[in-house]
């Protein structure tokens, strides 16, 4: 890679791991907000679910901002209102001052996704290189996040953990400010449309042009793609964002110290969810992505209808089961994303995946929601027979899509 090539690649490397980190410490968090702030889990999952609501519906105008000020610019802001989202999460008192630093947190990561997989494909030669170097960033954010998180809480309560947590972001907003690149060094050095997740959309300049090309991506087969990925999304958050507290009571080995044992299951389920990246990606190279994600999709219906049960024969049936659950949650995600670039034209690959971030993040944040509600209604046995019927749903339409698509052809 040459000098400006890497420039960015660092750049986006920790913005995709911060995303993530902050994204998935989220959960971590909630097993301490439970017990401490003496709040229902219906109120805390809106609360929460809010939050990754702006992370996800900010995408579409984030991308507006992104060719309007520039990708750097766009990713510094980011990261200062991160970081001094996760400082304001440790200093404001109470449920209304812990939503406010969440609805800020959202909103300022919702940027991140739009600029920097743009700058990586205006700016970057080498781009194949610099989206897996990408990929493997917001990996380590997966992972690494969440067990950061709870280590630290061993040592510090959580306001402390909070405030620690955002000055990573503030300091690479600095970063971010001094350093300079070429943020269009690549431009026509790419001569075909990238079919991928890291290429910009062609963001129409007004209200009435993107209103045009929606219209004209709802009317095709992306409409089914885009309830798939939101039953998708729906999964994803509700499975995820109270397992740690959920996953707790269930562990049955005695611990040396007194921790929230399920937030190190939780952090070792994202763990193998990395695995799980790997082998969907190479399925979507070599089977049909509908029935391959069908399939996966039918695999967590299962685990969703199983998982208490193993669960509570011990602790090795745990970790067994929420490895499968963590390696088929993250199996799905490029089963998807190569389903999109098949479903739309590569001219509208770019505000397709604009709306695949709404679908996945927006309308998927309402699974936190949904899960809290659940969770005081009834308890967990709900919250999974739920989660087991999204994931049925989600296998019926992608075996629906592919058997539509067999008969009309290859071109969906």
């Amino acid at each position: 890679m040459n000098p400006n090539d890497r420039s960015i690649v660092a750049l986006v490397m920790t913005g995709h791991g911060l995303v993530h980190t902050y994204e998935l410490s989220i959960p971590i968090f909630m097993t301490a907000w439970l017990g401490e702030l003496g709040v229902s889990e219906a109120a805390l999952g809106a609360v929460v679910g809010a939050g990754y609501f702006l992370f996800g519906a900010g995408a579409l105008p984030g991308g507006v901002l992104v060719d309007r000020f520039g990708s750097r610019r766009l990713i510094a802001g980011c990261f200062v209102g991160m970081g001094g989202a996760f400082v304001l999460l440790g200093l404001l008192p109470g449920l209304w001052g812990l939503g406010a630093a969440l609805l800020a947190w959202g909103a300022a990561a919702s940027v991140y996704h739009p600029a920097g997989l743009a700058l990586i494909s205006t700016g970057v030669q080498q781009r194949g290189r610099a989206l897996a170097y990408h990929g493997i960033a917001g990996n380590v954010g997966i992972a690494g996040g969440p067990l950061a998180t709870a280590l630290l809480l061993l040592a510090f309560d959580w306001p402390t953990v909070a405030v620690l947590l955002g000055l990573p972001a503030l300091l690479a907003a600095v970063g971010a400010w001094r350093t300079s690149f070429d943020e269009r060094a690549a431009v026509g050095v790419h001569d075909a449309p990238d079919a991928g997740h890291g290429e910009p959309s062609p963001r129409p300049d007004d209200r009435a042009a993107l209103w045009t090309r929606s219209k004209a991506l709802f009317a095709s087969g992306f409409a089914g793609v885009f309830v798939l990925v939101a039953l998708s999304g729906l999964y994803y958050r509700g499975m995820l964002t109270f397992l740690p507290d959920l996953l707790t009571p269930l562990v049955t080995v005695d611990l040396p110290i007194d921790v929230a044992a399920g937030r190190y299951v939780y952090a070792g389920l994202l763990a193998v969810g990395i695995a799980g990246q790997y082998v969907g990606g190479r399925l979507s190279d070599h089977a049909r992505t509908e029935w391959a994600l069908a399939g996966a999709l039918a695999v967590l219906a299962a685990v969703a209808v199983v998982f208490l049960p193993v669960a509570g024969v011990g602790t090795a049936a745990l970790l067994a089961v929420s490895a499968v659950l963590g390696f088929f949650l993250f199996l799905v995600q490029p089963l998807y994303q190569a389903t999109v670039a098949e479903y739309t034209p590569p001219e509208a690959r770019g505000l397709s995946y604009g709306y695949t971030y709404l679908a996945i993040f927006g309308v998927g944040a309402a699974g936190a929601a949904g899960a809290g509600g659940l969770l005081q209604i009834a308890g967990p046995p709900l919250l999974f027979g739920a989660l087991a019927g999204l994931a049925l749903l989600g296998a019926s339409l992608s075996g629906g899509l592919a058997v539509r698509r067999a008969r009309v052809g290859t071109h969906p």
